[in-house]
Formats: structure tokens, sequence, C-alpha cells
């Protein structure tokens, strides 16, 4: 448990030094930003800059408005490029063989994968509610109505994230390179967009959970629908990373 602590602290350290944590910070905060005022300000923009010879029925923005803007936002830019900036977090440490002295004092392989996850998780979940907060407030200064099932959605992106972080985990450690992390994770995602082909399996696709959050906000979905879907993503995370162990445990450095 020590060990696993320090190289922690390692890893923030790294990732303060890296500035990986002042990018993300950045990135979430203007994401958090975007979604309500975006939602508040483009009917006015359109109004303006629309040539008068055109007539378009523009209905005031409500705070559904703002909350769709955030489900367009955040799995399509902020987990995309947060996708990016950590593809190499095991991969390069792997190429620059800078773990071998730690593991020949003891570290065990298994607390490198364990710490690497926590701490990208970490990040992920700090970088995600931070954003989340600032959409929260400003929804809220703008309009005063209650959006139903507002956090368990969140709570439902949430979790996806942490699939994406074990998919980047796992395709680090087996092809040993930030591209071979991402194309795995790419191929991954690109699997479960076919596996909706089939109607008998969409119920359980664990892309729900980052494509379906404004449908659950409309009532259009039922929380229950989504059950299935997190536990199969959950699966997919516990699955990710004890094979990212297992491989990790047999590769030579």
């Amino acid at each position: 448990m020590r060990a696993y602590i320090a190289f922690m602290k390692k890893e923030f350290r790294e990732l303060t030094r890296t500035y990986k944590l002042l990018i993300m910070g950045i990135l979430f905060f203007i994401l958090g930003l975007m979604n309500p005022l975006t939602a508040k300000f483009t009917p006015d923009l359109l109004k303006n800059f629309m040539p008068e010879a055109i007539q378009i029925t523009i209905t005031e923005p409500v705070a559904m408005d703002s909350w769709s803007q955030f489900y367009k936002n955040v799995p399509q830019m902020g987990l995309i490029i947060f996708a990016i900036v950590f593809s190499g977090m095991i991969s390069n440490e792997l190429t620059k063989g800078t773990l071998v002295n730690m593991l020949t004092k003891g570290l065990s392989r298994k607390n490198v994968i364990l710490a690497k996850f926590t701490s990208v998780g970490i990040v992920w979940t700090v970088s995600y509610f931070f954003c989340f907060a600032i959409s929260y407030l400003y929804t809220k200064f703008f309009w005063s109505e209650a959006v139903p099932n507002l956090f368990f959605s969140v709570f439902c992106l949430w979790i996806f994230g942490f699939v994406i972080i074990a998919l980047l985990l796992l395709g680090g450690v087996l092809l040993k390179s930030s591209y071979g992390s991402l194309l795995i994770t790419a191929g991954v995602i690109g699997i479960l967009f076919l596996i909706n082909i089939v109607p008998t399996l969409m119920d359980y696709n664990p892309l729900m959970l980052s494509s379906s959050n404004t449908a659950l906000l409309r009532q259009e979905l039922q929380v229950s629908d989504f059950f299935a879907p997190l536990i199969v993503s959950v699966g997919m995370i516990v699955v990710s990373v004890i094979v990212s162990i297992s491989v990790f445990n047999k590769k030579k450095l």
C-alpha cells in the first residue's frame, strides 16, 4: 500500500510538471461556461445576424437547452481531448524505460497499473464535476426550472469516462504506444456503435451512458433503462484493468 501511494504521488507530480492538470482544468472550465452561455445567447445571435428577408421562429431557451449542450460538448470535445492527452499514460513509460528502476526496487507491476488508473480517474472526476458545477450554477442563474433525472444522467456519463480510461490503459499495455492506445479505444468504441445495429443488444450497450442522456432528461427513457448498460460498463472497466495487469506482469521491459 505504501508503494502504491508513493507511486500515486509521483504520478501527480508528473501530471503537474507536464501541465496536464492545467490543461484539463482550462478545458473543462471553458466547456462548463460554454454550455449555458451557448444555450442562452445563440437565439439572440441568430436574430441579430439573420437577414431580414429570412423569417424563422426561434423559441425561448430553457434549462434543457443548456444540458443538451453539456451532453453534446463533454462527450464530443471533453472526452476526446481527455483521451488524447492521457493516451500515453503507460505507453510513454514503457517506451522510455522509466519504470525499470522502480520495479527493481520492489514496486509491483499491479500497483503501477492501479496507480495509473486511479490517478487518471481522479483527474477525470475532478475535471468532469468541475465542468458540471459551472454549468449547473450558470444554468440555475439563467433558468429556475428543474430538470428531471439530472444527477443520475451526470453519473452515467462519469462512469463512461472510466470505460475510456480503462481502454486507454489496456491499449497502452498491449501496444506500448499512445497511438496504439487510441487505436484500441477507438476500435472498441466503433464496435459498440456497430452493436447498436442489433436491436436486442442496444439496451445493454455502454454507449447509452454517453449518447442517451438528453432522452433521460426528457423522460423519453427511464432510469431503469440505464441499469443494464451501467452493469456492462462496470464489467468492461474491471475486465480491462485485470487484463492490463495480467499482460503487464508478463511483458518484458
